[in-house]
């Protein structure tokens, strides 16, 4: 992602994605003030476009999509989780999924952020939360 893919005045952000996909998403205001905080606090301070960049000198865009996967890998290995249903980036997006369910979302809009064709790709991600589905269930 590059400071061009972010509208800031009217409140949205460009997405790429796998086959060359563009999508276009709302920027909720609570993620675009995460974005103004590392932008300002945490990011370096270098003439580079990508937002997103390795922590350790030198300062530059991660070399490929897999270095994502190898941060995720690390960091359950530092928290001691050996059961996560996966070991890389895909975590994150069954974490948002689920998180975004969970929240009250539906698995079209859960669809929408997560750039999927199909919905049967939605209900794999989305797991549904039975104890929830509980409270709501008709008799």
């Amino acid at each position: 992602m590059t400071f061009g893919d972010i509208y800031w005045a009217v409140g949205r952000l460009r997405v790429g994605g796998k086959q060359r996909r563009e999508t276009r998403l709302t920027l909720p205001q609570e993620v675009g003030d995460a974005l103004l905080e590392y932008i300002d606090r945490a990011r370096p301070s270098v003439p580079e476009p990508r937002i997103f960049l390795r922590s350790p000198a030198p300062h530059r865009p991660f070399a490929n999509a897999n270095a994502v996967s190898s941060i995720v890998r690390s960091a359950l290995k530092r928290a001691g989780i050996t059961d996560a249903p996966s070991q890389e980036a895909r975590l994150l997006r069954h974490s948002a999924a689920t998180a975004m369910l969970q929240a009250g979302a539906t698995p079209d809009q859960i669809g929408v952020v997560l750039r999927h064709a199909s919905p049967d790709t939605t209900a794999h991600y989305a797991k549904v939360d039975i104890a929830s589905l509980r409270l709501i269930a008709q008799p």
